[in-house]
């Protein structure tokens, strides 16, 4: 297993710290992707994106910021795997854009960007950023020394982009046989889970390199990643696009504003993912955050997929898969349909199984289900039960079909909608799981409610919610509107709080 080569058509965006880099990668990329703060450092890994510009597909990167070092090797271990980050970025590039700040003018540690730069020998456009006004333009003089093709540009604003962009398109190569190859579509897999789990840790692991910055400081990751990843070549080569996503802390402990973007983009990366990984520690085991997250991944319907990390530890104080699967079991029952893989990223074990068991969950989310085989294995399963009721009444099942997959949607036609309980659903959910193997999938279940031809409407059933059972088969006749009730006349009506006595005006002569 290796990590995809990075497309020749590649731009990479560097610079030394809060010239606005990720704010020029959002204005590209035409959404907000990194997030953008005043704070310094925020971006730490390079993030990547696939991105067009006037019809034009390439690779987007960014990367962290480059701090000036004074010619001596930075203490802070995160700092120097940033610096190496860009340097990895750099060497993969098709060309390059250099982004300085115009307000605070040329910078010692913008030499030191430019002369990295020059050093990579790729082609590079120099990004004025910051010029929001035009009497902002007239310091970009300064930056002539940097010996750059100079753009005068505001991210913010969309100033001066499409000059910026036309030079940058017209100097990447054209697309090759391997990359045209590649347009199909990755499964996307989203790596979730509490701060320190492994995720970063495992991510390295598959790619067998120091793709994301692992350390043992809590919140090291503050944005989502996006790593391309390829099992095997050619036409049957498997290709994913692992999603490195930023520790989620319960929402009462976030101090920082930058936290609340991380949670916020986790949580954007789980509802745009094919499967969801999520990471616990064996040594800890499920948390209430877990089971938050576990929640999470339920309700946006996702395929999932659960990793033990650090099994080696845990074996060695004595804990054995049996008990540790049957404490899963127990503290999340909602996911007792998703495979549990015990895995070491430290030492590498039972990490081809979690691909494997990825691409398992992930075909059976995709899975078209035949209806005569769905309709039977549902009538099946509701002979053995009583249908649900209320008031004398019972909900009756016509027949099913699936409309969707990835999630793999079912709708059911019933005589009543609303008589379908909770524990109605999650029973046809289990027995649908069962015959037909859809381990660790999502299944929703769409119920409509619809008359028969011949029985008359049903005056419980929800107005506007009936489907008819076949496109061919003709509707029930439409219902007749109620003659209204003359209003009374004569006596007036009592208001509140009389007790229902006749006023003295209204009472009989005798």
């Amino acid at each position: 297993m290796s990590e995809q080569a990075i497309a020749k058509r590649t731009v990479v965006i560097v610079g030394r710290p809060n010239v606005g880099k990720s704010a020029l990668f959002n204005r590209i990329a035409n959404r907000r992707i990194a997030i953008v703060h005043d704070q310094s450092g925020v971006t730490r890994d390079r993030i990547v994106r696939e991105v067009a510009w006037n019809d034009e597909a390439f690779h987007l990167v960014d990367t962290g910021g480059i701090r000036l070092f004074d010619g001596t090797r930075e203490k802070n271990v995160i700092e120097m795997a940033v610096r190496d980050q860009v340097d990895v970025a750099m060497a993969d590039a098709a060309c390059i854009i250099l982004v300085v700040d115009v307000l605070s003018g040329l910078q010692p540690a913008d030499e030191e960007v430019a002369r990295l730069v020059h050093k990579s020998g790729r082609p590079c456009f120099l990004a004025i950023n910051k010029c929001d006004l035009p009497q902002h333009e007239s310091g970009a003089g300064d930056f002539a020394k940097l010996a750059f093709p100079a753009f005068k540009v505001s991210a913010q604003h969309n100033r001066g982009m499409e000059e910026l962009m036309a030079a940058v398109t017209k100097a990447l190569p054209p697309k090759s046989e391997a990359e045209k190859a590649a347009d199909a579509k990755p499964l996307r897999v989203a790596i979730v889970g509490r701060p320190n789990a492994g995720k970063s840790s495992y991510i390295n692991r598959l790619l067998r390199s120091d793709r994301v910055i692992v350390s043992n400081v809590a919140g090291t990751t503050r944005d989502c990643v996006d790593v391309p990843f390829t099992i095997g070549t050619g036409p049957t080569a498997r290709r994913y696009t692992l999603v490195d996503t930023a520790g989620m802390r319960h929402v009462h402990k976030i101090d920082t504003s930058v936290e609340r973007f991380s949670l916020f983009r986790s949580e954007e990366a789980v509802r745009e993912c094919d499967v969801a990984v999520l990471v616990m520690d064996a040594e800890i085991g499920p948390t209430t955050q877990d089971k938050y997250i576990a929640s999470m991944i339920q309700r946006e319907a996702k395929a999932c997929v659960i990793l033990i990390n650090k099994w080696d530890l845990a074996r060695a104080k004595g804990f054995t898969e049996t008990a540790a699967i049957a404490h899963m079991r127990e503290m999340l029952p909602y996911l007792r349909h998703v495979p549990v893989v015990f895995m070491s990223a430290q030492e590498g074990y039972n990490v081809r199984n979690s691909i494997e068991a990825i691409d398992r969950v992930a075909e059976h989310q995709r899975r078209v289900l035949p209806t005569g085989v769905l309709n039977r294995t549902l009538s099946n399963a509701l002979a053995q039960i009583q249908m649900p009721g209320k008031n004398g009444r019972h909900l009756r099942f016509h027949y099913a079909t699936q409309t969707g997959s990835n999630p793999m949607i079912l709708r059911l036609f019933v005589n009543d909608a609303r008589l379908a309980t909770k524990p109605f659903q999650d029973f046809l959910i289990r027995n649908i799981r069962e015959a037909f193997d859809l381990e660790g999938a999502a299944i929703i279940l769409q119920f409509r409610s619809r008359v028969k031809p011949g029985e008359g409407r049903d005056k419980a059933a929800p107005d506007g919610d009936e489907t008819p059972a076949d496109p061919g088969e003709t509707p029930a006749a439409p219902r007749r509107p109620l003659p209204r009730r003359p209003r009374p006349t004569g006596k007036p009506s009592l208001g509140r709080g009389r007790n229902n006595l006749t006023p003295k005006a209204f009472r009989k002569r005798k």
